[in-house]
């Protein structure tokens, strides 16, 4: 049973914070209690971050990550290999990737995985994109970083498929030092930045797993 307050407004206030992922009524309740002893004007900067993160950011035009203008800075960056795109699934991927350090090339960020059983389809998420980019020429290696999961592998070979008729570009993917069904913002650094350095060709997965 949910517990009821007295005032509508700490309910509203803590149903929004309930509503995040992870965060269950009790631990909302304590955030809310928390801002109410905070001033005034703290809690108002707490609530316009959010408001303004949410109005004035976008996603870059090339590899589809977050951006605060149309071309977001890695792929802006002269300093980084611009032959090399690396495809993930998600923003959160592209941050752990970032912090391995191994990885000089640019992204590309599908929003997602195929997923017949959730109705996630490969016109849902950015492949056409990424075959597009592959078109316009210029990459040289395609590297694979999706999670380890079923829907991972499908994805992957999917892409694979998509990009055969591009033989001159590498595609490769993680070599297996994170492990099956592991999501890759779940994977620690370490292991992380050696499945980037190791990676092998994709088409070497076909007799591995045979």
């Amino acid at each position: 049973m949910e517990q009821e307050f007295a005032s509508s407004l700490l309910e509203n206030a803590v149903s929004a914070f309930a509503s995040l992922p992870g965060i269950g009524r009790k631990t909302a309740l304590r955030l809310v209690l928390h801002l109410l002893k905070q001033n005034e004007q703290d809690v108002t900067a707490f609530g316009e971050a959010f408001i303004k993160l949410r109005r004035e950011i976008r996603y870059c035009t090339m590899c589809h990550n977050i951006s605060e203008s149309e071309v977001c800075p890695i792929c802006s960056s002269p300093s980084r290999d611009a032959s090399t795109v690396c495809v993930v699934e998600n923003v959160k991927d592209v941050m752990s990737i970032e912090n391995t350090q191994q990885h000089r090339g640019l992204y590309h960020v599908l929003g997602g995985l195929i997923s017949p059983m959730d109705g996630v389809g490969p016109q849902d998420i950015e492949i056409d994109s990424l075959v597009k980019r592959v078109a316009d020429g210029g990459v040289k290696e395609v590297i694979l970083a999706l999670s380890a999961t079923m829907e991972g592998d499908t994805t992957n070979f999917y892409i694979f498929r998509r990009l055969a008729p591009y033989p001159d570009v590498k595609i490769t993917m993680l070599a297996r030092g994170v492990s099956v069904g592991n999501e890759i913002e779940y994977t620690d650094s370490l292991t992380l930045g050696r499945s980037i350095l190791n990676r092998t060709p994709f088409q070497d997965s076909f007799s591995t797993n045979q």
